[in-house]
């Protein structure tokens, strides 16, 4: 019986094995040394914050994999010899494989600070970060402080975490608004007023210099570059971003880059060997899309695509129009097509931006400014249909019929206040933003 081996428990390689398993009764091995069954990763946070139990975040019970016949192995892969379809474990022991599925995710990005290994540093992508914020962050008496490296979402994920244990929690900011990087900048300055309205001291355009620790190892401050100033801290969140987890593949004959290369296919350039999710990297970029997508759902729909390449169908991956989603503490964040920060933006491109006097919702719109063909959507604060927008950007609808027809996408129950006549008429008389 043919044997597939997947290195990952994460929602692409679980979405691969169950997948196989509808199609196919092959033998199935899933290997990770980070926990023993599937979690919900984005869920981790709530954990933190006592809104769910571990066991909440697991999305089968624990019969689910006999039921399947899923073959569960909680193991470190050390070593990959794709000569001999072997894989080595850090614990001791071997295992063979017919087909090699590799779905290690990521790991935290760190730019060899000093101090990286002093205890209290620490990021927050796996079960065990969470374990160790725990420890590190238990309330706000044995940790009256911490100071977050980086404006990202996880960064905001930890904020949020910290704030509701009372903790102090700083910033440091690299731009000079927050997530700049992804979102136009009024988006990212509405951003930045929100998550200091709820503590956060966010220090903008301030990078690290160094972390400080203890006679005992401890840490005990960082030191900002551009100023020398020393921020006392018992906990530091590096949150500069993910890198694929490949460093277990060195000298496996697997290419490598950022990630994992792949073909449409998800193969690798060694046979029978497939890479999925956060740890694949498109030889060749789709679209606007980056080469390493580190998103929930193109994991999931990774998994699937190869699950029938697997079984005898060939795919390729066609992750379709992008979209994403993420919580900056009380605001819900959607967005669909693409809406590109400044430094991305092509001259051919314009933009319309509303608020909401509160502060606390916003839309942006981009699209072509001599077609006029729509080519994206941010929604702060209000939520959206997926489908529809979907559908309005694979039909190539232009912008002002989008603005026209804006509240058929819109998600709330009837009994939210809608904003659909109060955008259109700020876009019947706003200019277009260029910031």
């Amino acid at each position: 019986m043919e044997h597939i081996v997947i290195i990952g428990n994460g929602i692409a390689g679980v979405t691969a094995a169950r997948h196989i398993r509808k199609q196919s009764d092959k033998k199935i091995t899933l290997i990770s040394a980070e926990a023993d069954y599937f979690f919900s990763r984005t869920a981790l946070m709530y954990v933190y914050m006592g809104h769910m139990r571990w066991w909440d975040i697991e999305p089968y019970e624990s019969y689910f994999w006999k039921k399947n016949d899923l073959n569960l192995k909680n193991a470190y892969v050390e070593k990959v010899a794709t000569n001999a379809k072997t894989l080595h474990f850090a614990e001791g022991g071997t295992m063979q494989y017919d087909k090699l599925i590799i779905a290690s995710g990521s790991t935290t990005n760190t730019f060899g600070w000093e101090g990286l290994d002093l205890n209290g540093v620490q990021g927050l992508v796996t079960k065990q970060d969470l374990e160790k914020l725990e420890k590190n962050a238990p309330n706000k008496k044995e940790c009256p402080s911490a100071v977050i490296v980086g404006g990202g979402l996880i960064g905001v994920e930890m904020a949020e975490m910290l704030r509701t244990r009372g903790i102090e929690v700083t910033m440091l900011v690299r731009e000079d608004a927050f997530w700049t990087s992804a979102l136009p900048k009024p988006e990212a300055e509405m951003l930045s007023r929100h998550i200091q309205s709820h503590g956060v001291d966010i220090r903008h355009e301030t990078n690290l210099d160094k972390i400080l620790g203890d006679e005992n190892g401890n840490v005990r401050a960082v030191v900002v570059k551009e100023t020398g100033e020393e921020i006392p801290c018992n906990v530091v969140g590096i949150t500069t971003g993910v890198k694929p987890n490949i460093s277990f593949l060195k000298d496996s004959g697997i290419e490598t880059d950022i990630g994992i290369l792949v073909n449409r296919k998800l193969e690798t350039n060694i046979k029978d060997v497939y890479a999925i999710g956060d740890c694949a990297q498109q030889r060749e970029p789709i679209g606007n899309r980056p080469p390493v997508e580190a998103v929930w759902y193109t994991g999931r729909i990774m998994g699937e695509t190869l699950a029938q390449t697997i079984c005898g169908n060939p795919w390729e991956y066609n992750p379709g129009n992008w979209f994403n989603s993420a919580k900056f503490f009380d605001i819900e964040y959607q967005t669909y097509g693409w809406v590109q920060p400044k430094r991305r933006r092509k001259d051919s491109e314009a933009q319309f931006h509303w608020k909401c006097k509160s502060d606390l919702r916003a839309v942006t719109i981009s699209y072509h400014k001599e077609s006029r063909l729509f080519l994206g959507i941010n929604t702060f604060g209000i939520r959206m249909r997926h489908e529809v927008f979907d559908r309005w950007l694979n039909e190539k609808r232009d912008v002002d019929y989008v603005m026209q027809n804006l509240k058929q996408a819109n998600f709330d129950p009837e009994f939210y206040r809608k904003y659909e006549k109060e955008i259109l008429s700020a876009y019947k008389n706003q200019q277009p933003v260029t910031a």
